[in-house]
């Protein structure tokens, strides 16, 4: 089963619930059932043309900007929608990029550590990547289990919340054995480091990991309008 169909599954299953399967439509009046099965049915449709009319997430990206900036750019148009599976997924491609011989593993944004028997949310080599746009005392503590496990966490999330990460770790009392990175240089790092090797300019570079970024949200994802068009 592909990762996307499985979080639908997941979806309706979570909404069938809070409907309580229906079994409040019971007890009302045939003529009031029948009443409120169309106004219902009139809501789902408008919403899922609503949800597939959705645009992709447009990034102007200016050729001056640093590659960083770019990130920055991506981070702010995402904020609000994507309940950080942007900064799982912009991770996920990066890492694949940049190291194309392994088969970095492909998660929709729901799935827990637990589920998929991962240390953290991408496994390379004895390193656990934690990825969250709001770092907490939870994913300091997945941290401090890989610690314990003698394997090195690296915890990446945006630059606005590296300070707060970096305070609850060391509250935590692992701040001097885990790596937190802002998700901003995280990439622009690997956009730097790529282009200079392959001797192309950065923006064809980060067009790449783009790239195999739109290919993970298709596969693992149901929302595709959080697929990037560069511009």
């Amino acid at each position: 089963m592909r990762c996307g169909a499985g979080q639908a599954s997941h979806d309706t299953e979570r909404l069938l619930r809070q409907l309580d399967f229906g079994k409040p439509l019971t007890k009302l009046e045939s003529t009031d059932r029948e009443r409120l099965l169309e106004e219902g049915i009139k809501l789902l449709r408008d919403k899922a043309f609503q949800w597939l009319g959705r645009q992709n997430l447009r990034i102007r990206c200016d050729r001056q900007d640093s590659p960083s900036y770019w990130v920055h750019s991506i981070l702010r148009e995402s904020e609000g929608k994507s309940g950080g599976r942007v900064e799982q997924h912009l991770v996920g491609a990066k890492l694949q990029k940049r190291h194309p011989g392994r088969a970095i593993p492909n998660h929709p944004g729901h799935a827990g550590d637990a589920q998929t028997g991962r240390h953290g949310d991408f496994d390379v080599g004895s390193n656990s990547y934690h990825v969250t746009a709001n770092p907490g005392r939870d994913v300091i503590r997945k941290c401090k289990e890989n610690v314990e496990s003698n394997r090195h966490a690296v915890l990446v999330v945006p630059r606005e919340k590296e300070g707060h990460a970096r305070a609850i770790a060391e509250d935590e009392g692992i701040g001097s054995r885990i790596t937190i990175l802002a998700l901003e240089d995280f990439i622009a790092e690997n956009v730097i480091e790529i282009s200079t090797e392959n001797q192309t300019d950065f923006f064809a570079t980060l067009r790449e990991i783009i790239e195999e970024y739109n290919r993970r949200i298709e596969e693992a994802e149901t929302d595709k309008a959080l697929k990037i068009d560069l511009q």
